[in-house]
Parts: C-alpha cells; structure tokens; sequence
C-alpha cells in the first residue's frame, strides 16, 4: 500500500487549508470527514438506521441528517455517542482502506481530525499535526460556525488537548495566520515525503 501521511489537528487549526496545499503538489487526499459524510447520505443503511433510533426529526426536510441536531443529541449523553460511534466508525475504516488502497501515488494525506481520540496512530507510517493555540481556534470556530466561545470551549475540551496530539507529531505545521508561510513548507514536507515514501518502497522491495 502507498506511504500514509496522518494529517490532524484539532477543530479550527485550518486542516483543509493544509490538506489542499498538498493536492494543489498533485497529492491524492482521503478525508475522514468527507467519508463520514458519505456513509450517511440519503438512502444509505446507516442514515435509516440512525433515524429509526432518533426519529425522522434527526433529517432535515431534504433527507438529509441534521448533524447539529445530532451532535446536540450526543453531545451529553455519552451512551448515544458511543451507539453512533459504534454504528459508524466500522464503515468509515472500511471505507478508508477501501480508498487508500486504490491509491497508486507515491504518497496519500490522510486528513484524520480524530487520529489521536480514537487511536488511529498504528495506520500512518507518518503524522504530521498543523498546530494552533487553543485561543486561536476559539476564534476562528465561533466566527466561522457562528457559535459561542463558550460552545467551542466544550468541543475543544472533547478533543485531545494540544499538547497530547504534539507528543505524536513526527512534523508540525503552524498555522498561526502566517498564510504566506504555508506554501513554502508543505513544498518542503512534499520533497521529504517522496523521499520517506521511496525508501519505505525500496525497503519493502528488498523483504
């Protein structure tokens, strides 16, 4: 299988800013998120599985699922967080690896909010977190998602704290608002990656 990259970080730290500087280098991307959203599409087993457990008020009027009714739903009940989890977690892994291993590219970032909460490490041959202060996200989420601070306080205090997810790190990118900065590392982490994924080639061609 391809060399993986773990790209994390936690909930307004820009990972998709990161993520799309690598696939603008022509870099594959398989992002969690984006899988997540799929297995619970319109007309999937799942999403007729989760509104026959929450009723039909967990879809918004096209048939979609309200996530932030959802999230509203399990955010303090811990039994219904681990019945969703437990619902989708094994279909989001399987469609992970169903991705990665289609992947032909030298490398793949691998975009994974949740690698360190849910012990995910043991997958990537590398981690790379894009770093920010807790201040920062505070900011950028409340703005963005147009919440209290308050409320962001409560998903960041659900979240592995910073330094947990530092301690993992085998590359950082901090992304304090410094935009012009990124281009010229993801370019450098690029070059290093297609080295590491050579030698992890060659490595396993010599076995």
């Amino acid at each position: 299988m391809t060399y993986i990259i773990a790209l994390t970080g936690g909930i307004g730290s820009g990972k998709t800013t990161i993520a799309n500087a690598f696939a603008a280098l022509g870099v594959p991307l398989v992002d969690a998120d984006i899988i997540a959203r799929e297995v619970v599409a319109p007309g999937t087993p799942a999403l007729q599985t989760i509104s026959e457990h929450f009723g039909h008020d967990i879809l918004t009027p096209d048939g979609n699922l309200n996530r932030a009714l959802l999230r509203q739903k399990i955010f303090t009940n811990n039994q219904e967080k681990q019945w969703v989890n437990q619902l989708l977690h094994p279909l989001i892994h399987q469609e992970t690896r169903r991705q990665l291993e289609q992947i032909t590219a030298p490398y793949v970032i691998w975009v994974i909010p949740l690698l360190v909460e849910n012990n995910l490490r043991h997958l990537a041959d590398r981690i790379l977190v894009v770093d920010v202060s807790p201040e920062l996200q505070i900011s950028r989420v409340a703005t963005r998602d147009g919440i209290s601070n308050q409320q962001v306080e409560n998903i960041l205090a659900a979240q592995a704290s910073r330094s947990e997810r530092l301690a993992y790190a085998d590359d950082i990118i901090s992304n304090h608002d410094n935009v012009q900065a990124i281009a010229p590392r993801v370019a450098e982490l690029h070059q290093q990656y297609l080295k590491l994924a050579g030698s992890a080639k060659q490595d396993n061609h010599d076995k």
